[in-house]
């Protein structure tokens, strides 16, 4: 009866375990299906437009509101992000008080002029960057509903992401530029005002006529349906473009399970373009001029190396075309392209379409939430520029996350660190939250590969890639990956190294002959605990491994390649500040003894990591 019972136990356990897992990777995402017509008139930098937005309710909700961004809105004086850029201690310096002594023709407007779902008109309230909605019927649990809406923009003068005639001259960047539906997910409504940090919506399918002047040449997120009909580079190879009646041309556009549309477009673009083996069509879109043509001549190549580099090591891309573009104000990702100022040095040129090329997988197909955890894909995207700039570009000479942690180190000694769970827009400064999300956010990364072990590590990558794609993973998510991988208990590193602002510290205390052995005293001095390396150089040359696991890790990792041989293994519970090692060999045979030579680990104070064993200390 026991055995019964205690298989029937076990069972429901299983099967709890594996029901939560299938849950968590296939928790309800909404889906929205966008139709957008929209007409530019270039003159006025003005547009027109009508969207259909077929939106499916997958949640367990009824739904009763529902809420659009009108991002455009915060580029009028007095906006949230006016008054924000003007009272934060250290103001953006490419925003500062440009909205407030913006001209009324140079202000960024989006409102929604009609708007109706099932036919039916509903009551909506433009309250600033955001539009809300009262529903005249609740959306029910896995209903679709049809919004339908006619809209007006003006596009704003170029301060911050999106805008008309940046530094460059190009005319127009278009990125927030439509009513966008706010994501619903497990945590309800993301309604957030636009204050200037950035972006997360839901997965689904856009199809986009923009009706133009004619002497422009788009580009962006999507594929290009009547390239034959518009030519300018994109039609295929052979074909005769017809010469267009009229002063404008109708782009129409359709891009598959994305989570935002970005165009932009001006008269005097080049567009070059390359298909990449078993890989997408690649397209770049410049000003040509002297100080572009020889630097975005070599771009190409750069960037095909890069998406070749980002698909082996991080996940396949999906898309079948990725677009660089000159616009914007530095660069800024999008789905299937990205913006990037143009006017730069190669390595300058090659190091941020790199970086705004791996937000494609870390934004752009697993969709981390930049809003609320910001840290996941920038932390992720600029280690994988490090790594990437590395295997295609120019190898660093030293440690090749160097800059990240350098920058994290800066950030913890200066004071005002926060934790890295605080929402983009909530930072006190933006001091704390640029090395925070980048630096910070990168050495979380890498030092994960410290904690697991470099082949766990490279092996999560991909898991979380093949178990996440298109489904919004946060931060437990990943940990839980790569836990999964590992065999390890993660929580604590998140708890400590994200959730909190503790710092890691340790140090050799002591180095004392024992006999014929050496013991050797090890000292936690800051608040963070962590799995220590410990290598032992010898007199010969030879190196070994002491490895102390932490107890609330609950394993340890594997060897690693490239590592000297690890001789022995002494678990270290958190709770003590020391700990004592046997080396298992006379200190007169020791040369040295350092901790963590990978560098991996953010010990923010290195100088008490390793000890050179002398005279004096084998006389004792």
């Amino acid at each position: 009866m026991f055995k019964r019972l205690w298989f029937a136990v076990c069972v429901a356990s299983l099967m709890g375990v594996s029901t939560l897992t299938f849950a968590q990777k296939d928790r309800f995402q909404q889906k929205v299906k966008y139709e957008m017509d929209v007409a530019m008139d270039v003159v006025k930098n003005q547009y027109t437009g009508t969207q259909k937005l077929h939106y499916t309710n997958n949640s367990s909700d009824t739904l009763t509101r529902a809420f659009y961004h009108l991002y455009y809105n915060a580029f009028q004086p007095n906006s949230m992000m006016d008054v924000r850029s003007r009272t934060i201690a250290d103001p953006d310096r490419r925003v500062r008080d440009r909205i407030q002594n913006l001209k009324p023709e140079e202000y960024g407007i989006l409102e929604v002029k009609k708007l109706t779902m099932n036919g039916k008109p509903v009551k909506f309230e433009h309250e600033e960057t955001i539009l809300e909605v009262d529903l005249a019927e609740p959306i029910l649990p896995g209903q679709t509903v049809i919004f339908d809406m006619e809209f007006f923009g003006q596009v704003p003068l170029q301060v911050r992401r999106a805008g008309r005639d940046n530094a460059e001259g190009i005319r127009y960047s278009m990125s927030q530029w439509y009513p966008k539906m706010a994501a619903y997910d497990v945590r309800g409504w993301h309604a957030n005002p636009y204050i200037g940090r950035e972006f997360y919506g839901n997965f689904g399918d856009f199809d986009v006529k923009i009706t133009i002047d004619k002497e422009y040449l788009l580009g962006g997120t999507g594929y290009l349906q009547n390239a034959n009909e518009i030519g300018k580079g994109y039609e295929d190879a052979g074909v005769k473009v017809p010469t267009p009646r009229g002063k404008n041309l109708t782009w129409h556009f359709t891009a598959p399970n994305v989570h935002d549309f970005m165009w932009a477009a001006d008269p005097n673009y080049t567009h070059d373009k390359v298909q990449m083996e078993n890989g997408p069509m690649v397209h770049l879109l410049y000003v040509k001029n002297e100080k572009t043509e020889e630097n975005w001549a070599a771009l190409m190549q750069y960037t095909i190396d890069a998406i070749k580099y980002c698909s082996e090591n991080f996940g396949t891309y999906p898309y079948e075309q990725y677009s660089v573009i000159q616009g914007g104000d530095g660069g800024m990702e999008y789905p299937m392209a990205t913006l990037i100022t143009g006017h730069r040095n190669l390595k300058s040129l090659v190091g941020v379409t790199v970086h705004e090329l791996i937000h494609s997988w870390y934004y752009g197909v697993l969709g981390f939430n930049e809003s609320s955890e910001p840290w996941l894909d920038e932390g992720f995207t600029t280690w994988g520029t490090s790594v990437v700039m590395d295997a295609v570009f120019e190898k660093d000479p030293n440690f090749t996350h160097n800059g990240s942690y350098r920058s994290y180190f800066r950030l913890a000694e200066a004071g005002y660190e926060e934790p890295l769970t605080t929402h983009g827009d909530h930072y006190n400064l933006n001091s704390a939250y640029g090395p925070g999300t980048y630096n910070k956010g990168a050495v979380f990364v890498e030092q994960m590969s410290y904690v697991v072990g470099r082949e766990n590590f490279n092996k999560a990558l991909l898991r979380l890639w093949d178990d996440w794609k298109f489904k919004h993973p946060n931060g437990n998510d990943v940990i839980r990956v790569f836990e999964n991988v590992s065999g390890l208990e993660l929580d604590w590193y998140y708890d400590y190294f994200i959730a909190s602002t503790k710092t890691i510290d340790y140090g050799i205390k002591s180095v004392e002959a024992a006999g014929n052995d050496t013991k050797l005293t090890l000292e936690r001095v800051g608040m963070m605990p962590m799995p220590v390396d410990v290598v032992v150089t010898y007199q010969d040359g030879s190196q070994e491994m002491i490895y102390l696991p932490l107890v609330i890790q609950r394993g340890s990792k594997p060897e690693e390649a490239g590592m000297p041989k690890r001789v022995k293994t002494q678990k270290w519970p958190w709770t003590n500040y020391t700990t004592e090692v046997m080396v298992g060999r006379p200190i007169a045979d020791i040369k040295s003894i350092e901790i963590d030579p990978s560098l991996r680990m953010a010990d923010v104070n290195r100088e008490n990591n390793r000890v050179e064993v002398s005279t004096e200390m084998q006389k004792k």
